[in-house]
């Protein structure tokens, strides 16, 4: 830039945000710093939770006939978290215009990752270690994953410290 020119910043807009929650201790503070972004940017919100799949018993010869009372788990995991969902709606309806709820089957981090390219967001939110040390540990993140494999913007919202 030369001496006395005006610079030129880019604009971001955002019309989608995503907000992956996991209704642990951090979804309340992704929830709240994504329906800022989206009140103050005038964009759509997307709250999402993924469901992980059935367990991978077909591997060892079983059938999902043999194990009834799995999918009547999976049957209840849905049911809860379309309930926690409609909560978390219902609490940003009257600041976002624009809000919605989804719920993707899968690996998390994966299905996340697909849900947000799918709609071309702009953002996605996500809380940074909702279940403890000891699965980050293990486990890794799906706030890691996403800000290691994904090539959308991701905010990271850190989990409340626990005093």
């Amino acid at each position: 830039m030369a001496l006395g020119e005006i610079p030129c910043y880019r604009v971001i807009a955002m019309k989608t945000i995503v907000a992956a929650v996991d209704f642990s201790d951090s979804t309340a503070g992704v929830l709240s710093h994504a329906s800022t972004l989206a009140k103050t940017f005038g964009a759509a919100l997307h709250i999402v939770h993924a469901i992980e799949d059935q367990p991978a018993y077909t591997a060892y010869g079983f059938t999902p006939d043999e194990f009834p009372a799995v999918q009547v788990f999976q049957e209840e995991l849905r049911k809860r978290a379309t309930t926690r969902l409609n909560e978390l709606l219902a609490s940003v309806s009257s600041e976002v215009a624009d809000a919605t709820i989804h719920l993707v089957d899968g690996n998390p981090l994966t299905a996340i990752i697909d849900y947000a390219k799918k709609l071309a967001a702009d953002l996605v939110v996500v809380g940074g270690h909702g279940h403890g040390a000891m699965s980050s540990l293990l486990l890794g993140t799906v706030a890691e994953g996403l800000v290691r494999k994904s090539v959308l913007p991701t905010l990271v919202i850190p989990a409340p410290v626990k005093e």
